[in-house]
């Protein structure tokens, strides 16, 4: 079961260094070579918003099943593993959310900078008439 946590931290961070190096100020050779390279990237790297959906889902239904441990039958011990399991849902469910939320400010990043190229390339061409 931590098998998939584990990819989808590692696509978390993937995506977070990929942010980061986008928004750095580089020379614009090597930045339109970036975003040319990470738009080409970023339609196979689409799975990661179903596969954090159905994590999502997954964590949902874990919860709604889960048994409650909130009478004052439950011991000291099954206490803290329920507390446990909901702290580690709730980091799930921030670990889903950033991997949506960064895959969409990659693609955000990638599509303004192309719509710069464009209006840099239209502009120029008025200038040169």
């Amino acid at each position: 079961m931590a098998l998939q946590w584990m990819i989808l931290t590692y696509v978390v961070a993937a995506e977070a260094a990929v942010a980061f190096l986008l928004t750095l100020p580089s020379p614009k050779f090597l930045k339109n070579h970036l975003v040319s390279f990470v738009s080409l990237v970023l339609q196979p790297s689409l799975f990661v918003v179903p596969f954090a959906g159905f994590q999502l889902l997954d964590i949902y239904w874990k919860s709604e099943h889960r048994l409650s441990c909130t009478s004052d039958i439950c011991t000291a011990a099954e206490r803290d593993r329920y507390e446990k399991a909901i702290y580690k849902a709730q980091r799930n469910v921030i670990l889903c959310a950033s991997a949506c939320l960064l895959y969409w400010c990659i693609y955000r990043i990638c599509k303004y900078y192309k719509e710069i190229q464009k209006l840099e390339e239209i502009e120029k061409r008025f200038k040169d008439q």
